[in-house]
């Protein structure tokens, strides 16, 4: 969803060596957030994969971590969108329901 993709985002930007004000204590706190939270999605994912990967293959899995809902679509859009209708403020994941959970292609 946007708020993980902009602490993702800014993290990566950090350890790349950006003109960020943050502290070193800064950035080890947002790591340590994106690691707990992903921790949490990729237990869930790990969960409700052997469920759904026949049915929804290659469809699109947005993870609440604190609660443990998810929602999926066809489209990461609209997955993203059912998500962010239920929990507006939550920082959520995207995976795509196969083997890895991989979305997209590098």
């Amino acid at each position: 969803m946007k708020k993980l993709s902009k602490t993702h985002r800014s993290t990566r930007q950090l350890k790349s060596g950006s003109h960020s004000k943050h502290s070193p204590e800064d950035i080890a706190k947002l790591e340590a957030e994106l690691e707990k939270l992903m921790k949490c999605c990729d237990a869930v994912f790990e969960r409700a994969k052997a469920d759904l990967i026949n049915d929804y293959y290659d469809w699109f899995m947005v993870i609440e971590p604190e609660s443990g809902d998810y929602f999926l679509d066809s489209d990461d859009r609209v997955a993203e969108e059912k998500a962010r209708a239920k929990y507006p403020l939550a920082q959520c994941a995207v995976y795509c329901v196969n083997e890895t959970g991989s979305c997209y292609r590098v």
